[in-house]
């Protein structure tokens, strides 16, 4: 085996490369399990407690900057990674197995938020208040928090991280950031990149590890000021118990159950493409994912008679050689974990529909699947399965349907197709979700409108937009009387 052609993974920290010597994992290519993509190495409680030596001192620097300045940093971040883009997209999509054509437009999403926040410097930060007393100037304005831990998921390995880091940066925090160990190579690419926008030492620090280990230190022990999180609800939970219990300022962004409802009047021809991307692009790898489909009887065996055509057609197979295929699921984790949603599938429901395999060579890939006839309280209705399963319900009218639609522990995302003016609009204020949509898919939100669900999805502030800004800077009130 030549190592040395191989991509390493290696951490960040206070301006300086730490390579890591010790732990070594072979990455290999979800969509072909004999291509080598690099090494992964496991870090050690000793590098968190370095990094936020680092990002101590790098606050120091960066918070006394004007946000313009800091503005121009990040400016120069997007540029790098536009420079850079087709690389690190290959790289992605090697590592995780999302499609080329998605990871090329993760990273333009990632150039577009840079630049967003970037702009955020120039704007105003606060308000001018009246004051009760004469001669006083009160104004209230943003200052920042201070060192901010950043743990970012594998499905989104260049969007999500960017969609934390730059508002984060722009407030004027220093930044510790933990990805996860499958999206670690594609981390080390992206903060190579970004070194080259030459930010002072300390103010980006990465680490590489296991969330049980460093990830378990970064919480409870490291001297940081606040945590944004985007995983599972499980470990979201216990983000928001360890911060709760020190104080800290915290963010979770969890899972998912969205439902895409059909209404009898909907445009079928144009639903079922927007319903075939929501539940199976990225092979389900998505919080939004469309996993609960609920269709109205009138039109059931017309709309379930076209989508099983459709679904029929879909492949999985390697996505780095067509953005039609679906590629992978990400990790052998992944695979043992879809694959047991899919025997209960068989054992205990009705294949309504299913794709095709087509790989040559050994991957993580799993049939696109649609079943139904189960209840509404089975558990491939009610568990976020991460995976390219979708379940189908039948629905009596519009009131059943939004019934069914909010049947869940979860509220983050959900799409109606109608051409019913009035029902989408009581859609918009009746879904129990915080992203709501008429005739568009479940995934996916725009990088300039907030991003966050309701209920057991987030820990309810918003990600992305104006609102990102809330969560990574507090409110300082100012009054001076400058006449007495």
């Amino acid at each position: 085996m030549n190592t040395k052609s191989l991509i390493e993974s290696k951490n960040f920290i206070g301006g300086e490369w730490v390579s890591i010597e010790e732990n070594e994992t072979i990455v290999y290519n979800p969509s072909n399990l004999q291509e080598e993509v690099g090494i992964l190495y496991y870090s050690s409680d000793k590098h968190v407690f370095e990094a936020e030596r680092a990002a101590k001192e790098g606050f120091k620097i960066w918070s006394n900057m004007t946000g313009i300045e800091r503005g121009n940093y990040l400016y120069k971040m997007a540029e790098a990674l536009e420079n850079h883009l087709e690389e690190l997209a290959v790289l992605a999509s090697r590592e995780m197995g999302k499609p080329i054509g998605e990871m090329r437009g993760e990273v333009v999403r990632g150039i577009n938020l840079l630049r967003y926040y970037a702009a955020e410097g120039t704007r105003s930060n606060g308000d001018v208040i009246p004051s009760s007393d004469k001669n006083v100037l009160q104004y209230s304005k943003r200052v920042p928090l201070g060192i901010v831990g950043i743990i970012t998921p594998w499905n989104f390995p260049v969007a999500i991280p960017i969609w934390k880091i730059a508002p984060a940066l722009i407030c004027g925090n220093s930044v510790i950031w933990k990805p996860a160990e499958n999206a670690a190579l594609s981390a080390t690419k992206l903060m190579e990149i970004f070194q080259q926008a030459g930010l002072p030492n300390g103010v980006l620090n990465l680490i590489i590890g296991k969330g049980r280990e460093v990830g378990n230190t970064l919480l409870e022990s490291a001297n940081i000021n606040a945590v944004s999180f985007t995983g599972s609800s499980n470990v979201g939970k216990q983000v928001a118990s360890i911060c709760g219990k020190r104080n800290i300022k915290y963010q979770t962004e969890m899972g998912g159950k969205n439902a895409a409802i059909i209404l009898r009047d909907a445009d079928i021809e144009k639903t079922i493409p927007m319903i075939l991307s929501g539940a199976f692009r990225s092979a389900g790898q998505k919080c939004t994912a469309t996993s609960r489909i609920i269709v109205e009887e009138d039109i059931y065996s017309t709309f379930m008679k076209s989508f099983s055509e459709e679904v029929s057609l879909l492949k999985a197979k390697n996505p780095l050689l067509s953005d039609s295929y679906l590629g992978p699921v990400a990790s052998i984790d992944q695979y043992e974990t879809v694959s047991s949603y899919v025997k209960i599938a068989n054992d205990e429901a009705e294949i309504i529909a299913q794709g095709t395999i087509e790989s040559n060579n050994d991957g993580y890939f799993i049939r696109p699947l649609v079943v139904g006839g189960i209840n509404t309280q089975h558990k491939l209705v009610q568990e976020e399965i991460f995976g390219p399963l979708t379940t189908v319900l039948v629905a009596k009218d519009y009131d059943e349907a939004i019934q069914l639609c909010n049947e869940t522990v979860y509220g983050l995302s959900a799409s109606i197709f109608t051409t019913d003016l009035s029902k989408a609009h009581r859609f918009l204020e009746e879904a129990e979700v915080g992203m709501v949509r008429v005739n568009q898919e479940t995934a996916g939100v725009e990088y300039q409108a907030p991003f966050g669900g309701m209920k057991q999805s987030s820990s309810h502030s918003r990600e992305q937009g104006q609102s990102a800004l809330d969560f990574y800077s507090q409110i300082k009130t100012c009054a001076i009387k400058y006449h007495f």
